[in-house]
């Protein structure tokens, strides 16, 4: 009998592809002790309450306080979850980031008086705060947020109440992430070797690339059956979620949980109409895609498990880690000696978690605070799609390091809105780099199907999630019960209208939304489209190296939060209050598939 692969153990890894971790702290006895040290500020945190009206000197001591405790807590926090990502399994790194989630509950509610204290405060009071103590200049931005939401900022004693429910209000996300990513069994299926695999969310993406149909039906197949024995719990933990967000948005006196959760990034609702608006007049594009894969696949009817099979056959290229590594160094020196050299020192210095192991977190992402390094978490196969994460996830890195090494604490981060833009700049540079410097036209093919295949992933499919997420916080507003069979209905509609007639309408694909994550994120996936096609302006103008553009560019990864982030893009050179940028996009991927079609064309003869 055949032997099923199995992944490895976290102990089994080599270190040299894991995280080094211990610039955070040197082993878990360190964390421990910090942890009980910071507990006990906490109190101190509480007696600052009711001390803003003595002027301004006391308002920047409780800011400065605040802001200093909220600083040791991230630290805290960053250590305990990317410990327990590395292995979900491994119980004592759950307890450890129980423990400090704890505490940042217990820290919310021992500080959530601060904002409702702030807006007792008058306007010409502030402004008197701030003639007599200049040290304050430094936080106008800061309070100028603040005082933005008086209209929905609740009384101290309520914001206190929600702060310490926020574990509650996590439960159903938690309950999901377990689930997802430690407790459900997938099946075993069979690889192209014919080799048992045990499947994982990381092994299934991998398998839906394989040139074998077989190989991807089985794997599609298999992995949905444990969504379709679980979809009424994930129903509801997924209504819940959505539940809770509409309850926070009521009683903090918005319209809608759309409307609060655009609210705290200051961005018009208009901006995500105008994208769904966009995708949906561009549809036929997508449609047109379609049938060339249905057509290029010669297959009589096109399955959603031949979505992500590239398009001419076996891959021509494809790269190991150490490979990545050279060629995203490669592509990013037009982003400049100072950039590179970061990038440098995040491979060199063991910022990234290379390889799938049992138990790990799945997916990829940058991670990190202000005082630590911007971690990566990776889960690599040899494939150019992995490359391009690896890019992807080093510009959220890059813009973290560039962030945290200009502003203060106080605006040293930055929102989901602008973080996206800068990760997917450089997937756009680097398919600028490969389109310049791969002449073979099997090879160029390749890869200008990747870029459909990423365009659509993240341009039209994060539309499609986005719409989704909007018919279930509306719907749920209405009182409408969700249960498992309106979602699918709805989210297998909505499929069927975004790919077209000449996918066929496989039963599984309507359970999609029981396994995204995302989905338990608070309209966070339309940032991603709004994102990647900012990208495309910001790297073409890179690319091309017009006058200045760089240099906004890398203002735009220091600004951080001192700024809105609709501002930030206007100073980089985007306008995304207008639907321009989203039609240049458009502009792009139209000529890429003009391109392909040309080229398969050319590959026949």
């Amino acid at each position: 009998m055949t032997e099923t692969k199995q992944l490895p153990k976290r102990d089994e890894l080599d270190p040299k592809v894991t995280w080094d971790l211990t610039p955070i702290f040197k082993d878990d006895a360190a964390f421990e002790a910090a942890f009980t040290a910071f507990q006990t500020k906490i109190p101190e945190l509480a007696k600052l309450q009711g001390t803003l009206k003595n002027g301004g000197t006391a308002l920047l001591n409780a800011v400065e306080t605040i802001l200093a405790a909220y600083r040791q807590l991230e630290v805290l926090y960053v250590y305990s979850h990317l410990k327990n990502d590395q292995d979900t399994k491994n119980t004592k790194y759950q307890g450890l980031n129980a423990k400090a989630t704890n505490l940042l509950s217990q820290t919310s509610a021992a500080t959530a008086w601060l904002e409702p204290e702030i807006l007792t405060l008058s306007d010409e009071t502030i402004e008197k705060y701030f003639a007599e103590t200049p040290a304050l200049a430094l936080y106008r931005h800061f309070i100028n947020n603040v005082t933005a939401d008086r209209a929905h900022t609740l009384p101290a004693e309520q914001e206190a109440l929600l702060a310490g429910a926020s574990e509650i209000f996590d439960a159903s996300a938690k309950t999901f992430s377990i689930l997802n990513n430690a407790d459900f069994k997938f099946p075993v299926v069979a690889d192209e070797k014919g080799e048992k695999v045990q499947l994982s969310h990381g092994v299934y993406g991998q398998l839906l690339e394989s040139t074998n149909r077989k190989v991807r039906k089985d794997a599609f197949k298999e992995l949905y059956t444990v969504y379709d024995q679980f979809q009424n719990t994930l129903a509801q933990t997924l209504v819940s979620h959505a539940k809770m967000h509409n309850y926070k948005a009521k009683i903090r006196h918005f319209d809608s949980a759309r409307q609060a959760a655009l609210n705290s990034n200051h961005i018009p609702e208009s901006v995500y109409d105008t994208l769904v608006a966009e995708v949906h007049q561009h549809l036929p594009l997508l449609h047109r895609y379609v049938a060339l894969r249905k057509k290029l696949l010669g297959v009589d009817e096109l399955h959603t498990y031949d979505l992500y099979t590239p398009l001419l056959g076996e891959a021509p290229i494809k790269f190991s880690y150490e490979e990545a590594s050279e060629k995203a160094l490669a592509a990013l020196q037009v982003m400049g000696d100072d950039y590179l050299a970061h990038v440098k020192e995040a491979f060199n210095s063991r910022w990234i978690d290379v390889v799938e192991n049992e138990g790990k977190r799945s997916g990829a992402y940058s991670s990190g605070c202000y005082d630590t390094n911007p971690y990566i978490l990776m889960n690599w196969h040899d494939s150019l799609d992995q490359l391009y994460t690896l890019v992807h996830e080093m510009g959220h890195s890059i813009h973290s390091y560039y962030t945290r090494h200009n502003q203060p604490y106080v605006y040293g981060d930055y929102t989901i809105f602008l973080a996206e833009i800068a990760s997917t700049t450089n997937e756009n540079i680097l398919t600028e780099y490969l389109l310049a410097t791969e002449k073979d036209p099997k090879v160029r093919a390749f890869i200008l199907n990747h870029y459909l295949d990423g365009f659509k992933g993240t341009v039209f499919r994060q539309t499609q999630f986005a719409e989704f997420e909007h018919f279930l916080h509306t719907e749920d507003a209405k009182g409408t019960p969700l249960t498992s069979d309106v979602l699918s209905k709805f989210y297998g509609d909505l499929n069927a209208e975004f790919y077209g007639p000449d996918l066929v309408r496989d039963p599984e694909i309507a359970l999609e939304w029981s396994r995204i994550p995302h989905f338990y994120y608070n309209y966070y996936v339309y940032q991603y489209s709004t994102g990647f096609s900012a990208a495309a302006a910001l790297s073409k103008k890179i690319w091309n190296q017009e006058e200045g553009a760089l240099d906004h560019y890398l203002n735009y990864l220091k600004a951080g939060n001192s700024d809105f982030p609709i501002e930030v893009m206007k100073k980089a050179g985007v306008d995304m209050t207008k639907p321009d940028y989203l039609r240049e996009a458009f502009k792009v991927f139209e000529a890429r598939l003009n391109e392909l079609e040309s080229l398969v064309e050319q590959l026949k003869d």
